[in-house]
Parts: structure tokens; sequence; C-alpha cells
């Protein structure tokens, strides 16, 4: 059976069947008398099946038109269904939130806000991924991201970018290091001892062994961990050092017997950015979660 019908079809029999008159039928669905019949006829032409019986009381459904009929509503019902669905993402409470940001963002930050986020949104989920910051710029240009979480000097050209939080790469070592004494370290320096490094392919990990490459060094890789709080914890027991965000180093510092000193280098002052297409044209959740980022770096700034 090849059918050929759409929901103007549908619509136009569910109205003749209630109104029992094609011309009522055809009032109600917005068409001519002619345009009507003509529908109609091409519909059970594509049926091969008569749909309504002519009585004295009008036109009255045949078996097969009843049997269409409630595949009708039933399809009108999920029509409408449907659309009350899509209101919701229109209205922005409800989807999934795609996030990249660096490492710091991603295991310091960002963590500390979606409890709360998703409290608030209980209909949206969150796709929060890791990235070097051109990576995490090109995926909002390319409309792959809806917003993006940036640290340095990165281009971010027909962006709008607005400035987020600094922090800054520091080296962690044990107070009985011959490194712990110091105030300040280059890190070409830090590559003849052994270090902690979290795991291949993170951003700052990526980060800085391009920082060695480009001067013809490599680090010396002991251990890769998953965490700053487990590189921490191998750096206390003095295995190695490592190199973390400064604010990782002081909330540890607090529970571990360990001790920082920055980097003399230029780069390790990392001002994140949140950077998006269009701020406006956001889903509303999505101005919520920005929202909520500087909210918390007010906060924090104020404790």
């Amino acid at each position: 059976m090849n059918m050929h019908f759409d929901f103007a079809d549908l619509r136009l029999l569910t109205h003749i069947a209630e109104l029992h008159s094609l011309t009522a039928g055809a009032e109600r669905s917005c068409l001519s008398l002619p345009a009507a019949s003509s529908r109609l006829k091409r519909f059970e032409e594509s049926l091969g099946l008569k749909l309504f019986n002519r009585t004295a009381q009008g036109l009255t459904l045949t078996p097969a038109g009843e049997v269409v009929l409630r595949h009708s509503r039933d399809v009108s019902q999920n029509l409408e269904n449907m659309c009350g669905e899509l209101q919701q993402f229109l209205r922005g409470i409800k989807g999934t939130l795609r996030l990249q940001a660096n490492t710091i963002a991603t295991i310091d930050f960002i963590p500390a806000i979606l409890p709360a986020f998703l409290a608030t949104h209980p209909d949206v989920d969150v796709d929060l991924r890791e990235r070097l910051s051109p990576e995490i710029v090109r995926a909002v240009s390319d409309g792959m991201a809806d917003i993006g979480i940036v640290a340095g000097d990165v281009k971010a050209d027909g962006l709008e970018v607005i400035p987020y939080r600094d922090d800054r790469l520091v080296v962690v070592t044990s107070p009985d290091h011959e490194l712990a004494s110091l105030d300040e370290v280059d890190y070409l320096n830090t590559l003849k001892y052994d270090q902690v490094c979290l795991q291949e392919g993170s951003a700052i990990s990526t980060f800085l062994e391009q920082v060695a490459a480009d001067h013809h060094r490599a680090q010396r890789t002991r251990i890769r961990v998953g965490n700053f709080e487990a590189a921490c914890r191998i750096i206390e027991a003095n295995v190695a050092i490592g190199i973390v965000p400064e604010s990782s180093a002081r909330r540890y510092e607090k529970s571990m017997r360990i001790r920082h000193a920055r980097l003399s280098d230029a780069w390790s002052l990392r001002k994140l950015s949140i950077c998006v297409k269009n701020h406006e044209q956001l889903p509303s959740f999505a101005r919520d979660l920005i929202d909520m980022m500087l909210d918390d770096l007010a906060m924090t700034a104020d404790a």
C-alpha cells in the first residue's frame, strides 16, 4: 500500500467526523469546500479505502475511517505533547549545556559551582570536557560548545570574552626537597627533577610538555595521576615534584606537608576568561551558569 497523506489530511478528517459535514469540516480546517473535497478524495484514493458514508445524519465514518480517526487523535496528542516539550527548550529550562574548559577550571573551579547549578536546573544535563584553550575557542566558534573557559592570551576573534579569574601555576614540593627553600623557580630548572603529572593528554600536561619541547627539553615524568589532590599526596611523600595551580596548592597545604614556590615564567600567570559566541542567544540555563560563575568569584574575593 503506497500511502501519501499529511497532518492536514488527518486534521480535515477529524473535523469532518466531529461535525458530520464536509462543508463545516472544510471551514474549521480553513479550506474552501472544493479544496477540502479534493483533499479528502486524494486521501481515500491513497489509502484505497472509503472513509465516510453519506447518511441522513450527514457524513459518518466507515469502520476504516474510525481506525484512521483513532490514530489521527493519537498523532494530534503526540504532536501537542512534542510542542509542549519543545517549549521547554525554547524557554531555556531543559537541555544539555556543553561546556569546555582548561584543566584548572575543570578541576578546581567548575566542580564547586555545578552542584548548585544542577539543583536549580533539574532538567539540564552538563557535558563538561577538558581541552586546550585554542581547541576550546574553535569549539565555541563552530557551535560545538556553548561556553568555553580559556587561559592566557588565546585569540578569540568573533567571540564575546568575559574576564573570569586569575590563577597561576606553581611548583609544589615536599618541605624536604632541595627546592623547598626557594620562593621562586624557573620552570626549566624543574625539569631535572622527577615529576608527578596529570594523565597524558590532559590540557595542563600537554601545555607543559610543549613548553619544555620548545626549549628542546623534556619533563622527567615519574608518575601520572588523575587529579591535583593525588599529585600533592605523591609530592608529600617526596617521591617527585609537580606543577599545579596555586589555588590547589594553597588548599592542600592546609592538610598536607607540602609547600609551593612561584614559577618565574610569565606564562605561569593564567588569566581565565569565559568565551561565548553570543551571550544573548544562549539558552537561559547557560546564562545562569555564567552568572553563578561570576557570583562565585565575587564571593571568593570577599572571603
